[in-house]
């Protein structure tokens, strides 16, 4: 018992650190917009990223329940009761995810922190127990809202600056672009709540699972303390910020003006809510990224970077299994201690 609560723990002080670093590592795109067309200078936006994430980190719990069950059972992790073994997978999955999004914001890469969180459990619990020890049904569920809101999101991009480009065709330019950026202040923190209410649940989804895993919970229900701890941690991590990844996301996918910025917030925080609505995680990064894409290519096709999209894709592709191995790899070492 002594050793199943010191690695529960573990895993709540590795979840919270997962959830301060997914702050600065994702948190840095709801704004990255505001801040590239000077809408919000970086102190500002980051405080008011900051507050919003918290509010919506602690409003929802849909997202949470559903990864507390859908990728893996908790209560199948362990054949007996006082067994370790649920809570290690959980452990080495978080150490995992910690590692892969330190590694992404040095070099300023916007990876998803949802792509290898999620990698990393299943790679963890069928390192533990085998594949079918995986939710297939839910699994599936999981992995078709991460593949297909990238694409949603470009769609709702082009078409939110299609609509832009007829509505706004006849005014002034100068004055146009000066009432987008005032509207991008309120569009940012849209986006920064809507990050809240889908990717701080993940943190809380794992720290349930730890607890079910431990023998020290049963349900799914999220207890208001994880609830609290993760949004704090996730407010801390905002604060920090995330400058590499706003220099990547607001100027190196395509040059944007304040009415690309208000377009690309209005799209992807529609698809990040709604995503939230039907208990979802969603990779925040792929769809804020995305949407970008696709209001560039309404505005101009040649006018986004596709070589740094290129690059951005790539690492998403590559981010699941890397991060599914590494778990893997890392649950059998501490294995060897627990």
């Amino acid at each position: 018992m002594n050793t199943i609560i010191i690695l529960t723990v573990l895993v709540v002080i590795f979840a919270l650190t997962f959830d301060f670093i997914n702050g600065f590592h994702d948190t840095a795109n709801a704004i990255a917009t505001s801040v590239s067309t000077r809408a919000l200078p970086p102190r500002v936006a980051i405080i008011m990223a900051a507050t919003m994430n918290f509010i919506g980190a602690i409003t929802f719990v849909g997202v949470a329940k559903a990864l507390t069950k859908d990728i893996v059972d908790p209560f199948s992790l362990n054949a007996f009761e006082g067994d370790t073994t649920g809570s290690v997978v959980i452990l080495a999955a978080l150490i995992s995810a910690i590692i892969w999004n330190l590694l992404t914001w040095y070099f300023g890469i916007p990876s998803s922190s949802s792509h290898t969180l999620i990698g990393s459990i299943a790679g963890a619990a069928v390192a533990s127990a085998g594949f079918s020890v995986l939710n297939y049904g839910g699994f599936t569920k999981i992995i078709m809202a991460l593949v297909l809101s990238p694409l949603i999101a470009i769609c709702a991009g082009f078409l939110m600056m299609t609509l832009f480009k007829l509505w706004f065709k006849n005014l002034n330019l100068y004055r146009t672009n000066k009432g987008f950026r005032t509207m991008q202040i309120f569009t940012a923190a849209i986006q920064s709540f809507t990050h809240g209410t889908n990717d701080a649940q993940k943190a809380m989804g794992i720290m349930t699972m730890a607890l079910i895993a431990g023998g020290l919970h049963t349900g799914d229900e999220i207890p208001f303390w994880i609830r609290a701890a993760a949004a704090t941690a996730m407010g801390l991590g905002t604060s920090i910020g995330g400058y590499k990844i706003i220099k990547t996301v607001g100027g190196k996918i395509m040059k944007i003006r304040p009415v690309n910025g208000v377009a690309a917030d209005l799209a992807s925080a529609t698809v990040i809510f709604g995503a939230t609505l039907v208990h979802l995680p969603v990779s925040t990064t792929h769809v804020i990224s995305s949407s970008i894409m696709g209001v560039g290519s309404a505005q101009r096709v040649r006018g986004v970077n596709w070589g740094m999209a290129r690059k951005i894709v790539t690492t998403w592709i590559i981010t699941m299994p890397i991060s599914a191995v590494m778990a893997s790899v890392i649950y059998f070492i501490l294995s060897l201690f627990f």
